[in-house]
């Protein structure tokens, strides 16, 4: 391979799109897996280096298909982002069982057994994992108990992990996202009964730097974080949130 490949979840949307149009311009394969079937293939528009999956990540069974049919297609892996998830608003009280087992096998779950069984190809290219997590995998936030579990367990995984592989030249890491403008940003709003307008103003307000993360920001630290620039990097979880974890 002349080429790296790199494996993207969470594709259809927001980070998960940014991601993958900036891997491609700067020259990788990349398989793009998304749940939504419409918005995952239109991938393929914007470059033939774009492959898809579609799919939910919520068995082992689907992620070892998804690890298979990556390396089926490009013979092999130097970047896994673990970017799928999602995010169910509710307190202790207020969170269902199936609310609570969604999130954790999406959040947490997924990005394990994507990891276990990406390694044995990412042992031969001494590849990297970069899972996002959240700002909210680093501090506590009001009404969102499983998705500050899920992510705080995506958190200290990449650092156990970084520590089990750093010598076979595996380097694992975490960025923890604040506020970003994606869809994900609005459809919390929505629940909560507030415009889109309202819920980037009061997002950007609550920011110390004015104003939301945008998607393209969150794929350039990716790319860096999977650079050789970044071959002292590994077990950390980097911020990107304009300052609301300082």
């Amino acid at each position: 391979m002349t080429q790296k490949v790199a494996l993207v979840t969470g594709a259809s949307s927001g980070i998960g799109t940014g991601v993958v149009h900036t891997l491609v311009n700067d020259g990788y394969l990349v398989m793009a897996a998304g749940r939504n079937a419409e918005r995952t293939n239109e991938l393929r528009d914007f470059s033939s280096n774009i492959q898809t999956w579609v799919g939910d990540l919520d068995s082992p069974e689907a992620c070892a298909s998804l690890i298979d049919c990556c390396v089926s297609q490009y013979g092999g892996m130097d970047l896994l982002v673990n970017n799928a998830g999602i995010y169910h608003p509710a307190n202790a009280e207020h969170t269902s069982n199936e609310t609570w087992a969604s999130t954790i096998a999406i959040n947490l779950d997924a990005v394990f057994y994507l990891s276990r069984d990406a390694l044995p190809h990412l042992r031969k290219s001494r590849g990297v994992i970069i899972n996002i997590a959240s700002d909210w995998g680093l501090q506590g936030g009001k009404d969102a108990v499983a998705y500050c579990a899920s992510k705080g367990g995506v958190v200290l995984m990449t650092k156990a992990m970084a520590m089990d592989h750093a010598h076979e030249g595996i380097r694992v890491n975490a960025i923890c996202p604040g506020d970003v403008d994606t869809p994900m940003l609005y459809a919390e709003g929505a629940v909560r009964g507030i415009e889109e307008a309202e819920t980037l103003e009061q997002a950007s307000r609550a920011s110390p730097t004015g104003r939301v993360t945008r998607a393209d920001e969150v794929a350039a630290l990716v790319l860096f974080l999977a650079s050789d620039s970044a071959a002292q990097i590994t077990g950390a979880a980097i911020p990107i949130d304009g300052g609301n974890t300082a």
